[in-house]
């Protein structure tokens, strides 16, 4: 089969398509003819040598993807060949097939088509997991995303909107913030211009900055707040001043979905498809794409990404 291989860590030129052995369905896995994958912050950061696949992953990059089951091996439960799903992935999702834990298989939503379908299963899994799992947004709440104009902010606002949530954002041009007040988010802030800790009382915090918004999203957090980290785009390192958070017996929680168990994943996957997957079926929550590519375009896609304005999801088709 072919996939998108990396030379040598490095920017979007070192991607190519190379011929790899095909996948084989071990213990409890599929093997899917993917339709469709997306990119993600993460593969930039693994292109680049920066983050690394869980042992026992695939190298080859992308988190989810959507295709058709084509080979099942031994213990898997209900599902079929020729079954047609999307699937949350530790790595391998820029390629023709791929194999995947049968508890990490989601149906396609009944509303959305396969090839959208292969840009859903990482946001969603994301969300659900931190901003309902861990953070246990409740109605009435507040949170504030980070990135709200991204893949996992644009589907955060209407997991949250659907949940009874007032939602705060952040990006980076009028225009994107406009778009993000389209999909529902109540509050919406330019962080170029804006000091979000002054104008936003958060019960939760989506956060993908890390390092360079810590001390300013303790001080945006209400009494029993939770800041939820699950990136580092504004670095690894930062001081905490556990003062404020004891005075507001405030939590912070870093949370990476990559790395956990696959009965972990599982489970999480099972709430998407019970709770996440309804709310697309009744129009509340709706995908998001920027642009559809190729896969063998993958550079493009991500120099897309690396200069920012993408809106979305970009999808990648096989």
């Amino acid at each position: 089969m072919r996939a998108i291989t990396i030379s040598e860590p490095g920017g979007p030129e070192v991607l190519r398509w190379s011929e790899v052995p095909d996948p084989v369905a071990g213990s409890g896995e599929v093997v899917l003819r993917v339709a469709a994958t997306a990119v993600n912050r993460a593969d930039l950061l693994q292109r680049k040598g920066f983050y690394p696949p869980p042992p026992g992953a695939s190298e080859i990059l992308g988190l989810e993807c959507s295709g058709t089951i084509v080979e099942i091996g031994p213990e898997v439960g209900h599902w079929r060949v020729g079954d047609e799903v999307c699937a949350l992935l530790a790595g391998g999702g820029y390629a023709e097939k791929v194999a995947v834990p049968a508890g990490q298989l989601l149906p396609v939503p009944s509303v959305v088509d396969l090839v959208t379908a292969g840009g859903l299963p990482e946001v969603a899994c994301t969300v659900w997991s931190n901003v309902v799992l861990t953070a246990h947004l409740s109605e009435g709440e507040t949170l504030l995303v980070h990135g709200g104009a991204g893949g996992i902010g644009t589907h955060a606002i209407q997991v949250a909107k659907a949940l009874g949530a007032t939602v705060a954002v952040t990006a980076g041009s009028a225009e994107r913030l406009s778009r993000c007040a389209e999909l529902g988010a109540d509050i919406t802030l330019d962080y170029r211009e804006s000091a979000f800790e002054d104008e936003v009382d958060a019960d939760v915090i989506l956060d993908n900055m890390g390092a360079k918004y810590l001390r300013r999203n303790v001080s945006a957090l209400k009494r029993h707040g939770r800041l939820v980290v699950i990136g580092m785009q504004g670095g690894t390192t930062g001081e905490l001043d556990l003062s404020a958070l004891l005075r507001k017996n405030a939590t912070v929680t870093a949370t990476s979905l990559r790395y956990r168990p696959v009965a972990e994943k599982a489970a999480i996957a099972a709430e998407v498809a019970e709770y996440v997957w309804p709310m697309l079926a009744d129009g509340r929550v709706v995908p998001v794409t920027h642009a559809q590519l190729p896969l063998s375009e993958a550079a493009a896609a991500h120099r897309m990404l690396d200069e920012g304005g993408v809106f979305g999801k970009i999808v990648l088709t096989v």
